[in-house]
């Protein structure tokens, strides 16, 4: 693994958060604040959950720690989710740009809210938070198509077919 591949992985979680996104902005206030059966509630609260988890794990990154937990009620609009999501994403790929190779076999030491410190290498944890992100827009993406808004394949093959061109 090496800092292009990651920077890649990355180019393809915001292409995939960018189409949930524009979906999002589709929806219905109600649609958008509705509860589900998913782990973390309605769309908002999978959203909320996703982005939480990039700037948790930023942060972690950075070595500045943890901060206070990003809620579903802090987005009352699709637009403000997607806003505050725009500013993690410019963070994240600014944090990337600074990355070396030899710092992706470095570790990552840090303590989670379960209290139990963990022991990481970066890379893994970087391609962890792309993954977490793939889980939870396919459930995201589930309630856009319920409601009539799919935001259609978001696979990883697809986003290289869209980069290359025809």
């Amino acid at each position: 693994m090496n800092i292009e591949d990651i920077q890649h992985l990355y180019n393809y979680n915001y292409w995939a958060n960018a189409k949930i996104l524009a979906r999002t902005r589709e929806v219905s206030h109600e649609q958008f604040v509705a509860s589900a059966s998913f782990p973390h509630g309605g769309l908002r609260g999978t959203l909320a959950h996703v982005l939480d988890a990039e700037f948790d794990w930023r942060l972690r990154f950075q070595g500045l720690g943890s901060a206070e937990e990003l809620l579903p009620d802090d987005f009352p609009t699709p637009q403000s989710l997607e806003a505050r999501w725009q500013q993690e994403e410019q963070a994240m790929r600014a944090y990337l740009a600074g990355l070396r190779d030899e710092d992706l076999t470095g570790p990552l030491r840090y303590t989670p809210s379960d209290g139990k410190p963990r022991d990481r290498i970066l890379w893994q944890s970087l391609m962890h938070l792309v993954n977490h992100g793939t889980q939870h827009r396919s459930e995201a993406a589930a309630l856009l198509t319920d409601f009539g808004h799919s935001p259609g394949d978001l696979d990883f093959n697809v986003f290289l077919d869209e980069k290359r061109g025809p």
